[in-house]
């Protein structure tokens, strides 16, 4: 399955998900038409944020769950019936293997990819459950420094819809650290782009909160750990972990 887990039998209530976590396109699909400079784009997938989910998840003895699929086969943030799941262009890129797929192409992908993550998200939260433990849901994304021409001044930003539990004590969290700026729904806004959260957390009354953290922060693997041991700081006082 395209699903990567580490630590599957931790013991934290904590549950990390990185749904963006790989760029990898299977062999069938024939690279969607793209060139390898796209396929490297923050379009296929979220630059770092793997990195950090891992390091992350080390730290802090959690489970993690991240998503093995480019997000150009599939969005595993979106529901599998959102007309850009299958995205037929992105940031102004269009994805050859991406247009005019029929019902059967896209639902082998749903059955392949889509279904297999978020399965194995609802086990791990069942799990814990299991264990007479509260889980809580982190979303770990990253974000481009600059989309259609215009910069993006946040380091990191935390997207919430209706429960801003964890979602609020994080930014105020993060706003007391020297230097940073961060975003309350930016770049994004979890009211429109939360998907994983509000099925996984949301519907079920789970504390939860998305973490957009921006790419040229986390490029490399010694700026990944940086903001692992942060977040992993501050989490410690949020979380029972």
């Amino acid at each position: 399955m395209f699903v990567e887990t580490v630590n599957p039998g931790a013991g934290s209530p904590l549950l990390l998900i990185c749904d963006h976590a790989s760029k990898f396109i299977p062999a069938h699909l024939m690279d969607l038409g793209l060139a390898g400079t796209e396929r490297e784009r923050h379009i296929a997938w979220d630059i770092g944020a793997a990195s950090v989910t891992r390091q992350l998840a080390k730290l802090l003895g959690a489970t993690a769950v991240l998503g093995g699929v480019s997000r150009l086969v599939i969005d595993l943030n979106r529901a599998p019936d959102d007309a850009n799941a299958i995205p037929v262009q992105s940031d102004g890129t269009l994805v050859p293997g991406n247009q005019n797929l029929d019902s059967d192409r896209i639902n082998e992908r749903i059955r392949d990819y889509f279904t297999p993550y978020h399965a194995q998200v609802s086990a791990q939260i069942a799990r814990l459950q299991g264990l007479g433990l509260a889980p809580a849901l982190l979303a770990v994304h990253s974000f481009t420094p600059t989309m259609n021409g215009r910069r993006r001044p946040w380091h990191a930003g935390i997207l919430w819809n209706q429960d801003g539990r964890l979602a609020l004590a994080l930014i105020e969290a993060l706003r007391s650290e020297p230097g940073l700026c961060v975003g309350d729904n930016e770049p994004y806004s979890g009211r429109d782009l939360a998907y994983s959260l509000n099925t996984h957390a949301g519907d079920l009354g789970l504390l939860h909160a998305g973490i957009e953290i921006r790419q040229d922060l986390i490029e490399t693997e010694d700026q990944a750990q940086d903001w692992a041991r942060l977040l992993a700081r501050l989490l410690k006082n949020l979380v029972p972990i």
